[in-house]
């Protein structure tokens, strides 16, 4: 001990000497080291207690029952929708189905448990990393609605389990139900339907599957697949033979692809993500979900299943944060491969550095800003309205509008489509492409 603690002095010394301190008398050389000494500790103890800081900085620390929430959107509004291809004019192929899109967590908290749907910050993330990467996917596929709606913080989603934050996540279910019945009364017109959630916009379209489309046969019918990404949720209400079950093939219809994905190298995160996971009662409300088996989908394989997929399987990861909203990313195939263990997928590391979490502190609770199953998971959605449609390729979507037309009134002649169409070339062509509609 006694040779250590010589061995510590003569270090200090050296350093002491390095730094010009042997110049001072030896009370200030004394009051340098041990204000240095102070100053390191106090590094030690921020390090340790970092997450703690943060967290309590994005606590409201206001019971959400006497919280003032932010306006309701208004979705007759355009400033309503992130993505709203009627309402925002945007003059894009439309694809042979809807996509109603519930964006992921955007919104970090503070003052608030919800977003505001105007709050600048969590817009600009969604704009540019989370709509590029989570909903473009699904560009080619058909027209994409996205509502924005009073988000639950990022706080409330991910490091609370108290009843406030309960309440703030049932209230963004509210604004994204609304959103829906909107859809559905306005924009839908009877056209086939996906319905995709990511993170916490997946929990969400997890009670919207079993609530509105499960309940509604003919909803069920018109929904060509669903999509919830990056979410625990129960397995047992997507059982065989449940109104809109699992899907076990890769070329199935009406059926959900779900998935919570975690880094194969943290094996502690999977027992993390199901101590805190809540899914939705039949009364709707939050419980743990405890010993409840999660949903797990592979997107590399398209069937519910435990078997490996190895990364010659992954068509394509991208990074589409920052480009223009439609634009097609880089492709980079082969980057991870995927496994089905215990309810969770468990996800190599990507092999590209552009595939890499990136931001602030409270970015790395968020989903990342790239999607590794990007290819997968556009291909995955065509294949499945191709089998909605009962054709083997991908049905033609009508083509783009260039410009707008001014139509004048005249009479109206009602008429099934099918009779009214001139020509048994017509006929032939509506039946074998779009006979279902």
């Amino acid at each position: 001990m006694r040779e250590v603690w010589e061995g510590f002095k003569d270090r200090l010394q050296w350093l002491s000497g390095r730094a010009g301190l042997a110049r001072l008398s030896r009370r200030k050389r004394w009051a340098v080291m041990i204000s240095v000494a102070f100053l390191g500790v106090l590094g030690v103890a921020l390090i340790a207690t970092w997450d703690d800081i943060m967290r309590t900085g994005l606590d409201p620390k206001e019971p959400f029952q006497t919280y003032a929430k932010p306006k309701a959107p208004d979705y007759s509004q355009a400033s309503s929708w992130a993505l709203n291809p009627v309402a925002q004019n945007q003059h894009m192929q439309t694809g042979p189905v809807d996509v109603f899109f519930i964006h992921p967590t955007t919104f970090n908290g503070g003052r608030d448990w919800n977003g505001p749907i105007d709050d600048v910050s969590s817009q600009r993330q969604l704009e540019k990393v989370m709509l590029p990467n989570y909903a473009g996917p699904f560009v080619r596929v058909g027209r994409i609605f996205a509502p924005r709606y009073r988000q639950a913080s990022l706080y409330a989603e991910e490091m609370t389990l108290r009843e406030d934050a309960r309440d703030a996540r049932a209230l963004a279910y509210v604004d994204v139900l609304a959103a829906f019945r909107f859809y559905m009364a306005h924009y839908n017109l009877g056209r086939p339907f996906i319905l995709v959630g990511v993170e916490q916009g997946a929990v969400i379209a997890d009670r919207l599957l079993r609530e509105q489309v499960g309940r509604n046969p003919g909803l069920a019918q018109k929904m060509a697949a669903a999509y919830l990404v990056d979410a625990v949720v129960a397995a047992r209400t997507y059982r065989a033979g449940a109104p809109i079950p699992a899907c076990v093939d890769k070329g199935q219809a009406r059926c959900v692809v779900g998935w919570m994905g975690v880094d194969e190298a943290d094996p502690n995160r999977a027992r993390q993500l199901f101590n805190r996971a809540l899914v939705w009662t039949a009364e709707g409300t939050l419980v743990n979900l405890e010993d409840a088996p999660p949903l797990c989908v592979n997107p590399l394989l398209g069937v519910q299943s435990d078997a490996s997929a190895p990364a010659r399987l992954n068509l394509g990861a991208a990074n589409a944060s920052e480009l223009e909203w439609g634009a097609r990313p880089a492709f980079m195939p082969r980057q991870v491969a995927a496994q089905c263990v215990g309810g969770v997928l468990r996800i190599s590391r990507p092999r590209s550095n552009s595939l890499r979490r990136a931001g602030n502190w409270p970015d790395k609770f968020k989903a990342p800003p790239y999607n590794a199953f990007f290819a997968d998971i556009e291909a995955d959605a065509m294949r499945r309205v191709a089998t909605y449609y009962g054709r083997r390729d991908f049905p033609p979507g009508a083509p783009p509008i260039e410009q707008s037309v001014t139509v004048q009134a005249a009479p109206v002649q009602y008429c099934r489509l099918i009779d009214c169409l001139d020509s048994t070339r017509q006929r032939s062509h509506w039946r074998n492409g779009f006979g279902s509609l």
